[in-house]
């Protein structure tokens, strides 16, 4: 029974992924195309999201700054959630929906790029990042999904969105995971070169 249920959670995964291929990838080059700009400008970006997502968004900075699968030079990223003294300042005097906007209006430049991640599109402190990041001038690549909520929303027509057709957490952050590392690809791709069969 329990192996069963084991099976059926690869199952739901997989068909959500191959449902969402075809859906995503237009928005997906597009927000590679912006990144690419992005770093190769000496501009980075600044990634922000809650829980799971905020675990996405450190895993993207790190594959970004350091590297995915092929060697080159660092790129500029950066995840909002990591520093513990700036989130409990700002949460402790100004609220926790201002944990993110804070940070993107001191470090956000022309140029950057916030990536924002919701699973349910409603974050508010994702949203207010998203409205201190239009307040700079940057470009916002969204991941949502559930139909893409108020976040859906607010992005203008230079945003990017890449909304997950589904209900459930789970599987939103399954393919947000896969998405991120299309982002990564994708911008090393357009780098170094095509590369058959990455190891």
């Amino acid at each position: 029974m329990l192996e069963q249920r084991i099976e059926q959670q690869f199952i739901d995964s997989a068909d959500l992924k191959y449902q969402s291929a075809q859906a995503l990838s237009k928005p997906i080059a597009q927000a590679v195309g912006a990144m690419l700009m992005c770093v190769t400008s000496g501009g980075k970006v600044m990634a922000c999201g809650n829980g799971g997502s905020a675990a996405d968004a450190q895993h993207f900075a790190a594959e970004f700054v350091g590297r995915f699968e092929r060697e080159r030079p660092e790129l500029g990223a950066m995840a909002l959630s990591t520093d513990s003294s700036i989130l409990t300042a700002i949460g402790n005097d100004y609220g926790f929906d201002h944990i993110f906007s804070k940070q993107v209006r001191a470090l956000g430049q022309t140029g950057d790029i916030l990536l924002a991640i919701s699973t349910s599109g409603n974050s508010k402190n994702v949203l207010a990042a998203i409205e201190a990041a239009h307040e700079r001038d940057l470009i916002v690549v969204a991941l949502t999904g559930r139909g893409g909520g108020k976040i859906g929303q607010v992005l203008r027509e230079t945003d990017v969105h890449i909304c997950v057709p589904h209900e459930r957490t789970a599987r939103i952050q399954e393919v947000h995971l896969l998405v991120l590392h299309c982002l990564c690809d994708g911008v090393d791709s357009q780098l170094l070169g095509e590369q058959e069969n990455p190891t």
